[in-house]
């Protein structure tokens, strides 16, 4: 009798956690955390390289090291927390704990193939290149958390892969001085298996969410994600101990070209606003789902490009320019296909309260 209550309440938690309605506050909020850290992020990576930066391991670690800022929000949301009687959990439960480890571990390998294939490519070609996650983020959302597609959705995803792969027909325009063409094809596809690879791991997590036997709030997204960087940068730490990065930074240090106070600027400014990024991706997934993470990054990610473009001189060729396009017209796509949707939904519920009344 207990485990079917139990049941029934883990099934009524999920439909809540599902079909709970949108904060839009919140969700801006998050978007905007996104904004800085898909544009920012890559910007400062690019900028470790560019001044004599090599160690890979290191600039992985920024992708995720930035955790400890998450404490204070959390320790101030606790003190809230202990203040209000009515109050009943704070901390989240020992199964997202594990989940979160776990993605935490993916995560930490996915940060590493992006970083190695950032080393090959400039900033805007890594940029839509990695804007693919979103078709990776379509399939496996289809067949982790049955995300249903709509006909505003298909094209969406299409048009925007096609942005990539129009990046792809092009390896010689843009490649950076002193890489091989071997090289840039390896740093190619290194980006292609970072976007598969993280266009899994979002479904995962709104799995994780869905799956949760008590409802949601934004403090355990923030548990959440504290734990997946947690154990994110604890596997770029081994892989620095192994790879002996802690001893070459300082004479790394010394002979960057910035100055060493700028290489410990770079590294710390790029592991904050790499923070922001994650924690506005699981926010969003929080707030929406996965698909719509996917969707809002591969927006973003052309802005780098562009960022690119003025801050580094990186060349704009036809194909970039293309490729944006296609991006920015799959998204008005998607929330063309989103305000249809909800417009009939709505409509349908107006219909149904009038049968009511009648």
């Amino acid at each position: 009798m207990t485990d079917d209550h139990h049941d029934k309440g883990s099934k009524s938690s999920e439909e809540s956690n599902k079909k709970k309605p949108i904060n839009w506050p919140l969700l801006l909020l998050n978007a905007a955390f996104m904004a800085i850290g898909v544009i920012g992020g890559p910007l400062l990576s690019r900028l470790y390289y560019l001044h004599g930066g090599g160690r890979k391991w290191v600039n992985t670690f920024t992708q995720s090291g930035g955790f400890p800022i998450l404490f204070g929000p959390l320790f101030f949301l606790y003190l809230r927390h202990r203040s209000n009687p009515q109050s009943t959990h704070f901390f989240m439960e020992s199964k997202l704990f594990v989940a979160s480890a776990i993605v935490g571990v993916f995560v930490g390998l996915d940060n590493f193939l992006y970083t190695l294939g950032l080393s090959y490519l400039p900033v805007s070609t890594s940029s839509i290149l990695y804007a693919t996650q979103l078709a990776f983020i379509a399939v496996f959302a289809r067949i982790i958390v049955r995300q249903k597609f709509t006909p505003f959705t298909i094209n969406s995803v299409v048009l925007m892969t096609l942005g990539s792969v129009l990046l792809g027909l092009r390896t010689s325009g843009d490649r950076p001085a002193g890489v091989t063409g071997k090289g840039y094809l390896f740093g190619f596809f290194l980006t292609l298996a970072s976007a598969g690879l993280i266009g899994l791991v979002w479904p995962c997590v709104e799995l994780c969410y869905a799956k949760a036997t008590r409802v949601l709030n934004f403090t355990v997204v923030l548990q959440f994600q504290l734990n997946v960087a947690a154990f994110a940068t604890i596997v770029s730490f081994i892989a620095m101990i192994a790879n002996k990065d802690f001893q070459a930074m300082q004479r790394e240090s010394r002979e960057y070209g910035l100055g060493q106070t700028m290489y410990v600027v770079v590294l710390v400014a790029g592991a904050v606003v790499w923070q922001f990024s994650f924690l506005g991706g699981l926010g969003v997934i929080f707030c929406v789902g996965s698909l719509f993470n996917g969707i809002l990054s591969a927006v973003l990610l052309p802005m780098t490009e562009i960022a690119a473009v003025f801050a580094y001189h990186e060349k704009f060729t036809g194909e970039k320019g293309m490729a944006l396009a296609l991006c920015l017209w799959g998204f008005t796509s998607y929330f063309y296909g989103e305000y249809q949707t909800n417009k009939k939904a709505k409509a349908l519920t107006k219909e149904q309260a009038d049968d009511q009344y009648n």
